[in-house]
């Protein structure tokens, strides 16, 4: 009898297709309305009014703050500002990172922690650019995927430890996005990249507790105390 034969490429975490395709399948619409192919003439606005139906909007957050009220609808945005972005060409960029980076953090963390980190990279990035911008819109996947940035900082900082080798090299990927980030808001005005930093440094400390054996690691830390 022969060994079942087995792929060389590991195959990619469930939890990171249905990111995927919660990210890919609304720009998919979006683009063919624009491009005429389906929904008529009123279709060229649907990301627009999804846009604003969906994403966080920054002066709807500091009316929620001063009255201490918050309503389902936009609380939900906290969630569902990820999954719209702005063209094809920000999208494509978007998906590509959240499948490699998703794929490696699966591997090495499980698929829930893909899924927590996902969603809590977005939630503090989305407090972030509401607390410390006055900028109206965020939308787009980046705060979160740089969430799994800052996990997949983690996973290269321990090893480099464990080969002996300086932690910072593990900074290098977020440091040069960081770069690019702040070189373009400096031509645009935009300050995404405060979301996008907020995601990151919530994925790095997410990785304290959703690396297998981290939360045992925790309580036995605290204990101590």
């Amino acid at each position: 009898m022969h060994p079942p034969e087995q792929s060389p490429v590991n195959p990619m975490p469930p939890i990171v297709w249905v990111l995927f395709l919660a990210v890919a399948v609304p720009e998919l619409v979006f683009s063919m309305g624009e491009a005429g192919l389906v929904g008529g003439p009123e279709a060229i606005g649907w990301r627009l009014a999804a846009a604003r139906e969906y994403g966080f909007v920054g002066p709807v957050f500091d009316q929620m703050l001063s009255l201490w009220i918050f309503p389902w609808e936009h609380v939900l945005r906290f969630v569902s500002y990820p999954f719209i972005h702005q063209g094809f060409t920000g999208t494509l960029f978007g998906a590509v990172l959240l499948l490699a980076l998703g794929k490696l953090v699966g591997e090495v963390m499980g698929q829930l922690a893909v899924a927590v980190v996902f969603v809590f990279s977005g939630i503090v990035g989305a407090l972030a650019f509401g607390l410390l911008t006055d900028q109206t819109l965020l939308i787009g996947a980046f705060p979160p995927v740089y969430g799994l940035i800052g996990c997949y900082t983690f996973v290269m900082w321990h090893r480099l430890e464990r080969m002996g080798e300086g932690p910072a090299r593990a900074f290098g990927l977020i440091g040069l996005l960081m770069v690019i980030q702040i070189g373009f808001s400096m031509f645009s005005g935009s300050l995404e990249w405060v979301a996008d930093l907020a995601g990151f440094l919530c994925g790095l400390g997410l990785s304290l507790v959703v690396v297998p054996g981290g939360l045992a690691r925790l309580r036995r830390l605290v204990q101590r105390r």
